[in-house]
């Protein structure tokens, strides 16, 4: 009776609050207490009992009563951090208000006019009829007092954290403060819901370029005027890499328990990845949280950070004889930006991953996530991410090596059985993506050939499987259709016929597969040299693409049975939500050339030195026209003939050609002479076979690096805050509000 009396209470307090015209004075107290002085009111009641149509009829009709509300539930705040919250009554007041301000804040931010509100001394100040409520020119801006607070909070003895002694007042006492029980991480969890909905002003600003404009809240929780950076960022560094979902690994347990900590570990991997994205730069001010994760150096802190990540990432793949007994995390979005913050701010981090082969603990629950979520439109934003810290990390040495280790795991993939190495892994679910994945992804298709052409130079012995993936896949690409139908197309030939040159140049040895997979599909490389480029043929093929609109997914390679307990990738529920993403930068933006050099330094190369970049503006222009309808009129098709003749004289055939001209005959001669049909003994051949000074001089390694860019950054933002809006549901913080840096849509 008590708890549905004080939610009566609480509401009636919300519509008094709605249908005054006049202003409430904040020294009314026993009006302003009703918002938080009851015990019972929950997150959930909150949210319920004040309805977003009600906020904004306060903001528009009694600007100065909404101004007064978010005054005095900072002053509470600031109050009892002051306090220290010794009674029971002072804490329950500090979590209604961080519950009240979680509502209302995302109805400021999404109103123009009220943006600038909390960083005013006075306020309400420029809103009619507000009253000055804090006169003192001295006075810290309101968002100030408020994250303070919330700083202060997150480590109050015997509220937030247990205490040995009563009251640290000091930055060097906090040693004394031990680890958490379940009221203390409810409380945390509430604390840091709170402070992500001020650090969420980002979500209420268009998407820009300008990475020079910060986000002031966290510009400011992440200075020198936060005493708790350190300790904060480093419990929530803790917070996550320590969490393990699974415990002792009794079965059921956690239908069995509340897992409180999950929520917590979730919060905190949302507010570092949102911390971390603003780096002030040389010019601009010090964010300590990028600077603490730069200096990260020791060893065994590597170690806990990989070993904690690398098992949230695995956790969702772990197979059980009892289906669904052990839990599995969902935030492995996020868990994917921390890495890469990680490794984008913190080399020694990146060079310590790629070390060992602990790599791909990282790498083999990134291809089943981008395996599993390429049908899916809701997890675009997803495969991107996961491609991304894949070419990051292909543009090392170490990446490559450590590919070659051999793949024995279990996890349960929608793809070929076969046996093999990492590498053989990657390029086939990197095969299962191009040819079954939804169309959203072909702007993908270049970094993903990108990542085969880095690694290529080290991978010592691709399987059968692997091999007839990266043929079918040129098979695909190199039909005239396709190449003409598209002015960049004739690109992804390109990467693939690098990445061939480079394992016969530097793997020939161990790749007896990928060989004999050459020679099979020969009629592919001849059909490429001999591509055609007169008006009629140009036609020709597209008006063949009319009739077989999509020729990549009609796989003629040879599918096999998938792996034991995989499920086929599901595209999402019809009424799934996604967040809109911006445009992904042309490859050439995403990545410098570096070519390695003979001690194995990089050497970067000029952009102009790309074979790539093989047209002038004007015939890439009409390249992009509408090709099918110009191509019947040879007054209109001559700029396009010359853009294919610009880049055909180019393709890297030499290598592929001379190897078919050597070995075509061998082969052709002893399955003749000895009578063989069988694939083995062909290999055997093969494998012993050489082809030393017959094939041209080696060309150098070129490594195309990840390079951070404007468009990337903007990228990141978009992505990264979609996730988060998506992510909180219970309670819907920010649903429904008018967000404008993404767009929300119904699948």
């Amino acid at each position: 009776m008590g708890s549905s009396d004080s939610k009566l209470n609480f509401r009636k307090a919300v519509i008094q609050l709605t249908t005054k015209t006049q202003p409430v004075e904040a020294t009314e107290d026993a009006f302003w207490d009703q918002f938080w002085s009851d015990t019972t009111i929950t997150v959930q009641d909150v949210f319920a009992l004040v309805p977003a149509a009600e906020i904004r009829a306060v903001r528009e009709e009694s600007p100065s009563n909404l101004a007064t509300l978010c005054y005095k539930a900072v002053e509470k705040l600031v109050q009892g951090a002051e306090s220290g919250c010794p009674t029971e009554k002072e804490k329950q007041v500090v979590l209604n208000c961080t519950r009240i301000l979680s509502r209302i804040l995302p109805y400021i931010f999404e109103d123009q006019d009220w943006r600038g509100f909390f960083w005013s001394t006075v306020p309400g100040a420029g809103h009619a009829g507000a009253d000055e409520l804090d006169d003192d020119d001295g006075a810290r801006p309101l968002a100030e007092s408020l994250l303070l607070a919330i700083a202060d909070l997150l480590f109050c003895p015997d509220f937030t954290v247990h205490s040995h002694k009563r009251g640290p007042d000091s930055i060097e006492s906090m040693q004394s403060l031990d680890s958490f029980n379940w009221i203390y991480i409810c409380t945390w969890a509430e604390l840091l819901r709170l402070l992500l909905t001020c650090f969420s002003e980002a979500m209420y600003l268009p998407p820009s370029t300008d990475n020079s404009v910060l986000n002031p809240w966290v510009t400011f929780f992440c200075s020198t005027e936060n005493r708790h950076a350190l300790p904060l960022f480093t419990s929530l560094l803790n917070v996550v890499c320590a969490y393990d979902p699974v415990g002792y690994g009794i079965p059921y347990n956690h239908l069995l328990f509340s897992d409180y900590r999950e929520q917590l570990v979730e919060q905190a991997v949302q507010i570092l990845i949102v911390t971390l994205e603003h780096d002030g730069g040389p010019a601009g001010p010090e964010n300590l949280f990028v600077n603490y994760l730069s200096r990260i150096h020791r060893e065994e802190d590597f170690d806990f950070v990989l070993k904690g990540l690398a098992r949230l990432l695995t956790n969702p793949l772990t197979q059980t004889y009892l289906p669904n007994s052990t839990k599995k995390i969902q935030f492995h979005q996020e868990l994917l930006v921390l890495f890469w913050k990680l490794c984008d701010f913190n080399k020694k981090f990146l060079f310590f991953v790629l070390k060992s082969s602990d790599v791909l603990d990282v790498l083999v629950p990134i291809l089943y996530y981008l395996n599993d979520a390429r049908a899916d439109q809701s997890r675009v934003g997803l495969m991107h991410i996961g491609v991304f810290i894949l070419l990051l990390l292909s543009g090392e040495r170490n990446f490559g090596v450590r590919l070659n280790k051999p793949y024995s795991l279990h996890v349960p993939m929608d793809i070929p059985v076969f046996t093999g190495t990492h590498a053989d892994l990657l390029i086939v679910v990197f095969h299962k993506i191009i040819t079954t994945g939804h169309q959203r992804l072909q702007p993908l298709f270049d970094c993903l050939l990108t990542i085969i052409v880095n690694v290529s130079p080290y991978l010592k012995s691709l399987s059968m499987v692997a091999a007839n993936k990266l043929l079918h896949l040129l098979e695909a690409f190199s039909t005239s259709w396709f190449l003409f139908s598209v002015a960049q197309n004739h690109h992804l030939v390109f990467f693939l016929l690098e990445a061939f040159n480079n394992i016969i140049q530097y793997q020939f040895d161990g790749n007896c597969s990928l060989v004999y997979a050459i020679i099979r599909k020969r009629n592919v490389f001849h059909q490429l040299a001999n591509l055609p480029s007169d008006p009629a043929s140009i036609q020709k093929a597209l008006q063949r693409k009319k009739k077989s609109p999509d020729v990549i997914s009609r796989t003629s390679s040879q599918e096999t049975v998938s792996m034991e307990g995989s499920h086929p990738a599901a595209p999402a529920e019809p009424g799934t939500l996604k967040a809109s993403l911006v445009a992904i930068p042309g490859i050439d933006k995403l990545t410098e050339k570096s070519q390695v050099s003979e001690d194995g330094t990089m050497v970067s190369v000029p952009k102009a030195d790309s074979p790539h970049t093989a047209c002038s503006d004007q015939s890439a222009a009409a390249a992009t026209s509408d090709t099918e309808s110009n191509s019947g009129r040879d007054n209109e098709v001559s700029p396009f003939l010359l853009y294919i003749l610009s880049w055909k004289c180019k393709l890297p055939l030499q290598t592929i050609m001379r190897l078919l001209q050597v070995l075509v005959p061998q082969v052709e001669k002893i399955c003749i002479d000895k009578g063989l049909t069988d694939e083995s003994e062909i290999l055997k051949f093969l494998q012993h076979g050489t082809l030393v000074g017959l094939l041209p001089v080696p060309h150098p390694i070129l490594i195309r690096k990840y390079q951070a860019n404007a468009g990337t950054a903007m990228w990141f933002r978009t992505y990264m805050w979609g996730v988060v809006y998506l992510r909180n549901v219970d309670p819907p913080i920010w649903y429904d509000t008018d967000v404008r840096l993404f767009e929300i849509q119904r699948m």
